[in-house]
């Protein structure tokens, strides 16, 4: 078990993701604020140490000039290398930031066509996402889709303490305040799988509070979202029916949604299309029958401080559960 969980920390570390590969036009604006703001940092390291290097062996019977203010002797020149050093070099720099922040921020403002948004409302809660799509009427939990090359409007909340909703691939990151509804634009240029990650502490599992936004090209996400309008088909095996029953009875329809089946509840994330999504335990696991049986028997295990707790069931209720579940496309 140890092993395993070992492994689980080093691949979370192998994939994390970076804002200097930016995917997306609001991620490259920004990527390349930081690389000027990193040079400008190397240009002004490297001046500081050049300047303290000859301080350190220059020589000391240089012509002197008295201060006139102090009356104290001053090595020639040194008045003009303090006004320089001091206060002209740091005000071009900051003036040249303050445009170059202005200028990317009003670049991501203009990100997208406001008049025709793709909505998607995003809410955090200890410590799982909940994501909706508005207009088509579309929840699931935990994992993004959006078209590749249209911009995206997140609205995001948070439905306990604050979080911070951030893609480092796709653009910056916003806060999500209970009670307010900021609005953040973003987009990927290519399809491909993007990470994302809560950066506001949030209690124990603040670090393992993790989404994937999965960006596929316009008509393959317009048929996504068409298909997860419409809930589940009812199983068919007798298994799996069995853990459809055992779902009802086990009182995991207080928690979770399932269309048809269970009220729109959202102590849990909504599992109407679970069977597609690739992770569980928001990032924790690969989505697979045996992690699936160890998460629903004791995910305190795996996931100390979330709000499921264990449950107890046999092998054969377990595998009853994970049939129907699997169902859940």
């Amino acid at each position: 078990m140890l092993n395993g969980r070992l492994e689980r920390v080093v691949a979370d570390v192998a994939e994390r993701p970076s804002s200097l590969t930016p995917q997306g036009p609001a991620a490259e604006s920004l990527a390349s604020l930081w690389w000027v703001m990193f040079w400008l940092a190397m240009a002004v390291f490297v001046a500081v140490m050049v300047l303290l290097a000859l301080s350190i062996v220059r020589r000391r019977d240089l012509p002197l000039e008295a201060d006139r203010f102090t009356g104290e002797t001053l090595a020639g020149g040194s008045n003009w290398l303090m006004l320089g050093g001091g206060v002209i070099l740091p005000t071009a720099v900051t003036l040249l930031l303050m445009v170059l922040m202005v200028t990317t921020g009003a670049d991501l403002r203009a990100l997208g066509n406001p008049s025709q948004p793709l909505v998607v409302e995003v809410t955090g809660y200890k410590f799982w996402w909940d994501v909706r799509y508005p207009d088509a009427g579309v929840r699931t939990g935990n994992e993004i889709q959006i078209p590749a090359g249209r911009p995206v409007e997140f609205h995001v909340t948070s439905a306990d303490v604050i979080h911070s909703f951030w893609v480092p691939q796709l653009g910056g990151k916003i806060d999500m305040t209970p009670g307010e509804v900021n609005t953040l634009r973003l987009q990927a240029d290519e399809p491909g799988v993007y990470r994302g990650l809560c950066t506001e502490y949030c209690g124990i599992q603040h670090a393992h509070m993790h989404f994937i936004v999965v960006a596929t090209p316009p008509d393959e996400f317009d048929a996504w979202l068409a298909e997860r309008v419409d809930p589940p088909e009812e199983p068919t095996e007798a298994l799996a029916q069995e853990g459809r029953e055992l779902f009802e009875r086990a009182q995991c329809v207080y928690c979770h949604t399932v269309d048809g089946v269970s009220p729109d509840v959202d102590l849990g994330p909504d599992l109407t299309h679970f069977a597609s999504r690739r992770t569980i335990g928001a990032g924790m696991l690969p989505n697979e029958p045996d992690n699936l049986a160890e998460w629903i028997l004791d995910p305190q295990a795996i996931k100390p401080g979330n709000r499921m707790p264990p449950t107890p069931l046999t092998d054969e209720e377990v595998q009853a559960l994970i049939a129907y579940l699997e169902t859940l496309e």
